[in-house]
């Protein structure tokens, strides 16, 4: 049975050949990894995740990508798409990749870095996903999920990307338990690389069932009563995690367990609104606040905000709450943050503030491109966006991160609600994120008006008109012979600021008055 939603439903919808967005805060063109642990697989319980995570109330669009990535026991790594469509076509630019290291999971002799070590430079390839046309996986934000052992690959596929200059958005871990004899995996570390960073874990005494734990650096939300769901707690924590992706479904199901009424009630604290306000509603489609002080377990027990890097101050302050990385070469740009700060709804011509955080650059002694668009859906590969900001910004080296204030003038664009999104490359390397806010452009409703120095008599007899306005602007020009009575001679929309058109009925009449009016 549905749920009643327990917060605005804010989604993206088709009208015709437009398209309408809310007001609300939205982001497209991710990369998700979730993975397993010990004895697992992605048929279990990843793919029924993932499957959820398009129908989340959020969710930018419509279309998504999914893949499988598979390493085999001999560590060779592959990949397909199951689900879903292209990448360069999809309206939300949204891929889910389920990561399956199964047939080394249980194996002696093979820790969680040698499948990172695997994984990882198939993500940075501009040939491993070849529907991706020469781009890359790390091109757009990352968010990596891991459970059990899984929690020690991802925190170590964000520690190796570190070491090539990439920034990862977020690394949720769901009841880590690296094992460290005899697999020899490594500790859950999170690295300054990493922008947000979340933990759920449990601690049972049942011995049979293993525990998580806390992590340093992470927001920790202890899951003290995980009564019912599987047989063991150490499962439930990623059932718990399914509860937050299909949070509108009662009873839900990973295919393996099912979470029913009572352990709505139970499993969630009122804060987190049965599922609704917790977990994947603080990754960038939940949209939820990470600066938030927060703390949904209730006092004492953990502020969301304290998973936020603050190595840099990006609005959470600055704390040692990160690993520094033994290397990074700083070959990849990297767009951490970016916002509309200024007004999300203006009028044609007006403009407002953006601002954004980078990284780039193994040195100072270079420069790095930005570029700022406006698309009317959240993939910036599949061609319908609109080029507004072109210019070069000093490299930061890896030791630093630095803020830049941007102003975006709406005077060439149409009117209509558009996604904002940031483009920086360098080092021949690109990296996209867009804003989550969307932008509402106006129409200007000030009247057109006529140029008399480049209005007047053709050779042929009619009488050619130029009027200046704002792009988008539609207007009926009418004319009369006695300022009393209008007829119409023609119905135009500005395209530029300047707008020419001819009045051929000009030759039957000795004298004609002109008036440009708006249509709404």
């Amino acid at each position: 049975m549905a749920r009643r939603h327990k917060r605005s439903c804010f989604r993206l919808f088709c009208i015709g050949v437009g398209l309408f967005f809310s007001q609300e805060l939205v982001r497209g063109a991710g990369v998700t990894i979730i993975t397993h642990g010990f004895n697992g697989n992605v048929t279990d319980w990843i793919i029924p995740m993932a499957q959820r995570i398009p129908n989340y109330d959020l969710f930018p669009g419509t279309e998504f990508s999914c893949y499988q990535i598979t390493v085999a026991s001999d560590y060779s790594v592959t990949q397909s798409r199951i689900a879903g469509v292209g990448p360069l076509v999809s309206d939300s630019g949204e891929i889910v990749i389920k990561l399956d290291w199964s047939s080394l999971a249980v194996t002696l002799g093979n820790s969680t870095t040698d499948i990172a070590d695997a994984v990882v430079p198939r993500l940075l390839s501009t040939s491993f996903v070849p529907e991706l046309g020469g781009r890359s996986l790390a091109e757009f934000p990352i968010h990596l999920v891991g459970h059990s052992r899984g929690g020690s690959v991802v925190s170590e596929m964000a520690r190796l990307l570190g070491q090539q200059g990439v920034w990862v958005d977020q690394v949720t871990t769901l009841d880590p338990h690296p094992v460290s004899f005899p697999y020899g995996d490594a500790d859950v570390l999170l690295v300054q690389n990493v922008l947000f960073a979340d933990n759920y874990w449990q601690s049972n005494p049942d011995f049979s069932c293993p525990n998580g734990e806390s992590i340093w650096g992470a927001y920790n939300r202890f899951l003290a009563d995980l009564q019912n769901g599987y047989s063991c707690n150490h499962s439930d924590v990623h059932l718990w995690y399914h509860g937050t992706i299909d949070w509108f479904d009662t009873p839900a199901t990973d295919t393996q367990a099912t979470i029913t009424s009572s352990e709505r009630q139970t499993w969630w604290t009122g804060y987190e609104v049965e599922g609704a306000n917790a977990g994947f509603y603080y990754t960038l489609i939940g949209g939820a606040d990470r600066l938030s002080t927060d703390e949904p377990a209730g006092a004492g027990n953990g502020k969301i905000r304290d998973g936020y890097n603050q190595i840099w101050d990006f609005g959470a302050g600055t704390a040692a709450n990160r690993y520094a990385l033994a290397s990074n070469n700083g070959a990849w740009p990297n767009l951490i943050k970016f916002n509309v700060t200024g007004k999300n709804t203006i009028t044609a011509g007006e403009s407002t503030l953006l601002k954004f955080f980078y990284q780039d650059g193994a040195t100072t002694n270079q420069s790095v491109n930005l570029k700022v668009f406006l698309d009317q859906d959240f993939n910036p590969y599949n061609g319908n966006d609109q080029l507004m900001i072109d210019g070069n910004y000093p490299s930061t080296g890896t030791n630093s991160v630095f803020f830049a204030n941007l102003s975006l003038s709406s005077s060439n664009v149409s009117p209509g609600t558009y996604a904002v999104y940031a483009k920086m490359t360098g080092g021949g390397h690109t990296r996209y994120l867009y804003a989550p806010e969307v932008l509402a452009i106006d129409a200007n409703l000030e009247p057109p008006r006529f140029n008399p120095s480049l209005s007047g008599l053709q050779s042929d007899g009619g009488f050619r008109l130029s009027l200046s306005g704002e792009i988008g602007q539609k207007v009926i020009i009418q004319g009369s012979t006695n300022l009393t009575s209008w007829i119409p001679i023609s119905t135009n929309s500005f395209t530029t600021t300047n707008l020419v058109t001819v009045d051929i009925q000009a030759p039957q009449h000795k004298e004609r008055f002109y008036r440009a009016m708006l249509v709404q």
